[in-house]
Order: structure tokens, then C-alpha cells, then sequence
């Protein structure tokens, strides 16, 4: 049996009202799947976090995978109103992010209009007026 020798492999570490996970090896398209599914548990069963850190110190090489996944990340955090930080980022992984236009998407602050519902972790967009009647 043949192993990669940049198998991932995560070590999650917790407080109260944060998720630090650090990611260790190559996020590709036979290891994406394992980061969304651990940020998703996470984010599901914790209803309580403000936010969530991908510690990308020993992160390898990311393909397009590896990208959508950390696309897909995003918008989970953003909907459950949880702000992303991806730590200890290599300048390799700058140079893809800022390549694809994706490092501010990624790392930008949650909608400040997001609420979280307490029962299902799914998030609402306030509407406010725009008119000046109060009406659109």
C-alpha cells in the first residue's frame, strides 16, 4: 500500500466561543472534502462561535479543490455569522489567494446584518429601509 506523503491531517483545538483548526498537509481534491466536513461539524454543533481559525502553518499545496473548499468554508462561517481567519498563511498560499481575488473574500468580517437563528445555526440577512420614506 502506497501512502501520500502529504496525507492531511487536522488537530482541532477549542475555546469557548472560538475553533482553531490546524491543517496539516495538502488540501486537494482527495483531502477537500475532510477540512469542509470538520469546519461544518464544527460550525453545527457549536451555535455559540464567533469565530473560527484554519491554522495554515503546515498547510502543502492547494489545488482548485483545496481552493473551492476554502471557498465553501467561507460561506458556511459567513452564513452561521462566524468570522474566518486563516492563520500562519505561507506566502505560497497568499500568492494563490491573491491571484484568484479570494484572500479579502475569505477573510472579510461576516455581514453585519447576519443573525443567527439558536434551533438550526442558518443565518438571515436583516433587511432594512432605503428609501427616504422608509420604503424601497
Amino acid at each position: 500500500m502506497t501512502t501520500h506523503p502529504h496525507q492531511m491531517c487536522l488537530t482541532t483545538l477549542d475555546t469557548q466561543d472560538s475553533i482553531r483548526i490546524e491543517v496539516h498537509g495538502d488540501l486537494d481534491y482527495d483531502t477537500a472534502d475532510l477540512l469542509v466536513n470538520e469546519v461544518t461539524a464544527q460550525l453545527t454543533d457549536r451555535p455559540g462561535l464567533t469565530d473560527l481559525h484554519l491554522h495554515c502553518a503546515e498547510l502543502g499545496a492547494v489545488d482548485s479543490m483545496g481552493l473551492c473548499a476554502l471557498l465553501m468554508i467561507g460561506r458556511r462561517a459567513a452564513e452561521a455569522g462566524v468570522r474566518l481567519h486563516l492563520d500562519a498563511r505561507s506566502a505560497k498560499l497568499d500568492r494563490l489567494l491573491d491571484l484568484t481575488g479570494t484572500l479579502d473574500h475569505l477573510t472579510a468580517p461576516p455581514p453585519t446584518g447576519t443573525v443567527k437563528t439558536s434551533v438550526t445555526g442558518e443565518s438571515t440577512m436583516a433587511i432594512r429601509p432605503t428609501g427616504p420614506d422608509g420604503l424601497t
